[in-house]
């Protein structure tokens, strides 16, 4: 009886999945899912961020520009950010260049345009790549699927909006046209 109440438990835990799980394009490489607290970045005024920091939050990362149609975002997020920053919800903006050179400002530039035109108060980071080889490692993380478990995807365009949960793992990622205030964005950050 003994045995055969292990059998049934070792059956059991076997076929639960983990973190290391095959990748849903059948490769048979595992993934070896990330979440998002695992990295540090530089901010827009050079210091050091640590998104385990964030631990417990849900997260939206985004990718700006300045001179973009879709700038005008900005005030979308800011509202959504003020909206609901004190419901472990936060915004993180990473400003790129990376589409018809429309963020072509340096770091100062892009903080004092951010805070002087649209009162950004969440996290700036620094200026990065997006896209290309010389992508920054958060972006590779966020677009393949074998490291943030979800797909692979690719950024379309500024103002790209990733969902991660409050354990950092990447949960939807959002087109660069959907507004800030969307339902479906609503709904994510204010559901259980």
């Amino acid at each position: 009886m003994l045995n055969l109440l292990a059998f049934a438990l070792m059956c059991l835990f076997s076929c639960m999945p983990n973190e290391n799980q095959m990748p849903p394009d059948g490769n048979s490489a595992p993934m070896l899912r990330k979440s998002i607290h695992e990295f540090k970045v530089t901010d827009i005024n050079g210091d050091s961020f640590d998104f385990s920091s964030l631990k417990g939050k849900k997260i939206m990362v985004v990718n700006t520009a300045s001179k973009c149609g879709l700038t005008p975002q900005y005030k979308g997020l800011e509202a959504l950010y003020n909206k609901y920053k004190d419901k472990n919800f936060i915004i993180v903006g990473f400003p790129a260049n990376d589409f018809m050179s429309q963020e072509p400002g340096t770091n100062e530039e892009i903080a004092i345009f951010c805070s002087k035109n649209y009162g950004v108060s969440f996290p700036m980071m620094a200026k990065i790549s997006v896209k290309g080889k010389d992508m920054h490692p958060i972006y590779r993380f966020l677009t393949s699927g074998n490291e943030n478990g979800l797909d692979d995807n690719q950024v379309k365009w500024n103002f790209q909006k990733y969902l991660l949960n409050e354990e950092g793992f990447l949960e939807k990622v959002i087109s660069p046209s959907t507004e800030p205030d969307d339902e479906e964005i609503v709904r994510w950050i204010e559901a259980e």
